[in-house]
């Protein structure tokens, strides 16, 4: 049976959470925590397909940082952030800590958090030692990309911090190298939030992601009134 961790410390918001992962799928074990002590106690005891964490728990406003190296010190689960802290400033720190995805509270709604908890369980699950993944998809010699696995996005031998959906457009554009790639192409690829500006936020993460590692990086490719296109060499 799959079980998931709910580390949250406002009741409510922790049985909407459980309510949601359990509405999308059935049969599913949620065990819910409400203080950094508790977490890391059932992490160190339990093994769970999927941690979903606040980052403020009570009085202690980084206590999901703690938690999260425990996790990988342990176990190495994924981990979804759900925080009110802004995603401006805190989505790169949660990535830097190898957490999954990052949710800004009041910026997403149901369908997008069972979305995305979806796709973090099936690449959990793609992990699996008994399951043999797919090869990483090699676009040129200085990238590589694995369709089903956080963090294993390469650029010139560099890891590139991207969320699961950022990741899922790098993909679609790279699979397409030197064409245009339209919005309503890439409206299929995220699933929710098809409208432009949205599609506009991502490549802009994409873009800020491989500046990190590469600031001369510029191989996306704006083409105005139809989409984007990967034209580096």
């Amino acid at each position: 049976m799959l079980k998931v961790a709910v580390i949250e410390d406002d009741v409510p918001t922790s049985n909407q959470l459980k309510g949601w992962i359990e509405a999308a799928k059935p049969g599913i074990q949620v065990e819910q925590w409400f203080s950094r002590d508790e977490a890391e106690a059932a992490i160190a005891r339990e093994h769970y397909d999927v941690v979903v964490l606040d980052i403020e728990l009570g009085r202690e406003r980084h206590a999901g940082v703690a938690i999260i190296n425990a996790i990988n010190k342990h176990h190495g689960t994924p981990v979804l952030v759900v925080s009110a802290m802004p995603a401006a400033i805190y989505r790169s720190i949660m990535k830097a800590l190898d957490a999954w995805d990052y949710l800004q509270k009041t910026s997403f709604d149901e369908a997008e958090f069972i979305e995305t908890f979806l796709d973090i369980l099936r690449a959990a699950k793609s992990r699996s030692p008994a399951e043999e993944a797919p090869a990483p998809v090699a676009v040129r010699a200085e990238l590589s990309i694995d369709p089903l696995r956080q963090n294993a996005t390469l650029w010139r031998g560099k890891r590139v911090n991207l969320p699961l959906t950022a990741q899922r457009i790098l993909l679609a554009l790279f699979e397409h190298k030197g064409q245009v790639v339209s919005y309503d192409e890439l409206f299929l690829v995220v699933k929710s939030g098809r409208n432009r500006d949205n599609i506009r936020k991502h490549v802009s993460t994409i873009r800020e992601a491989f500046r990190e590692i590469d600031p001369d990086f510029d191989g996306i490719e704006n083409v105005p009134m139809r989409g984007f296109r990967w034209a580096t060499d």
